[in-house]
């Protein structure tokens, strides 16, 4: 193999391909990068894969003689960053095909690496389901869910964030049993899901949200217009955006029916200006995150004020009092001031609607534009008066 490629490009493709790196690899080739050079198409591909989640990038390049072999992602990342950005880059590898040479205006580098045919191939799905999906809907969507999942390994299902298309619609949600996000998607599709036009065309799926993570960073970039292609097969779900692509394996099992957990009415409402509020919570959190992050919220429906409060035991307290639009009978309600601040910094709307009914039941926090169609569901702490 021998070819020679641009240095920023290079390091950017490592940087991109090494997050599904595996960091305890359980086979010692997993730990390395797969460069696979093609003198037809005269471009680089590389990728990366810890048997769950999987990224390949490619670039362009001159090659001269095709070939492929892995090389240690850490060590090869490290020295590509630090070498000159002005300098093309040249890899050859020694007939043997497990000695690679690394060279730029600066100096040379050898690495040894491992045979390309001791890399497991990245799942390609052949059948099952394909949808073509626009990229800034799907960011949307995972932006606005992404943050509520759980990081609780023993709750398994609820790692991931489940994905349901109807018709041409997206509806994503994440849950980690304090809190729930559900953001509404229309028109996210390119085509309606199954090929067929009508409501009762129904797909879903529940992806780790590291791998979703992932996706929504390739896509954030993402410049063009065209659609990004989802396959979906035997538990395995592949993201293809023109030359880039993202492989996830599956969350098994039967995702919670969240949208029961969603009360039908409520009895209170407190409108409030979002920006001011995450300024009043920022401040107020400073001593919350001192004891338990639990802030106090109090309408006065008399004075449309709604008190927000934190008391730090042994340390301070402090209040902050914000202007509303008030519905109901006054109330006390606590929160954990993180999950709150979470689901306002997931909206983009001047002004959001808190609902509730008791102390002790769910609220809802929604933006006062309904066409939105994103809701945040948070339990109350518990105060003891």
């Amino acid at each position: 193999m021998k070819v020679v490629c641009s240095q920023s490009e290079l390091n950017a493709a490592l940087q991109l391909v090494s997050r599904a790196v595996a960091t305890r690899p359980t086979h010692p080739v997993l730990a390395n990068v797969l460069l696979t050079a093609d003198a037809g198409t005269d471009r680089l591909s590389l990728t990366g894969f810890d048997l769950n989640l999987g990224i390949q990038t490619s670039l362009a390049a001159s090659v001269e003689t095709s070939g492929a072999i892995t090389l240690p992602a850490r060590l090869l990342g490290e020295i590509v960053s630090r070498l000159a950005s002005d300098s093309p880059l040249t890899l050859t590898t020694e007939e043997s095909g497990e000695q690679v040479q690394l060279t730029s205006l600066s100096g040379s580098y050898q690495m040894r690496g491992m045979p390309a045919d001791d890399y497991p191939d990245l799942p390609m799905v052949e059948s099952g389901m394909t949808l073509k999906l626009q990229a800034s809907g799907l960011v949307q969507a995972l932006k606005g869910t992404l943050f509520a999942s759980s990081g609780d390994e023993a709750k398994q299902l609820l790692t991931g964030v489940h994905l349901s298309f109807t018709d041409r619609n997206l509806e994503a949600a994440a849950t980690d049993g304090h809190r729930l996000a559900v953001l509404q998607v229309d028109d996210a599709l390119q085509a309606a899901a199954d090929g067929t036009e009508g409501d009762d065309a129904v797909f879903a799926v529940t992806l780790p949200a590291r791998s979703l993570r992932e996706v929504e960073r390739l896509m954030a970039g993402w410049r063009s217009e065209d659609p990004i292609s989802l396959f979906c097969d035997r538990g395995q779900v592949v993201f293809l955006a023109a030359d880039q692509m993202v492989t996830s394996r599956t969350l098994e099992g039967t995702y919670p029916n969240y949208r029961q957990l969603i009360p039908d009415g409520f009895s209170r409402t407190l409108t409030m200006d979002r920006r001011a509020l995450v300024g009043a919570l920022e401040r107020i959190a400073v001593l919350a995150d001192q004891h338990n992050n639990v802030v106090k919220f109090s309408s006065q429906p008399e004075s449309g004020v709604v008190l927000i409060s934190a008391d730090a035991q042994d340390v301070g307290s402090g209040s902050e009092s914000l202007a509303a639009e008030l519905s109901g009978d006054a109330i006390q309600i606590a929160f954990n001031v993180r999950y709150m601040l979470d689901g306002l910094k997931a909206m983009a709307a001047d002004r959001v609607v808190l609902h509730c009914n008791a102390p002790t039941t769910p609220a809802v926090l929604r933006p006062v534009e309904e066409s939105d169609g994103f809701t945040y569901l948070v339990m109350p702490v518990q105060i003891r008066s």
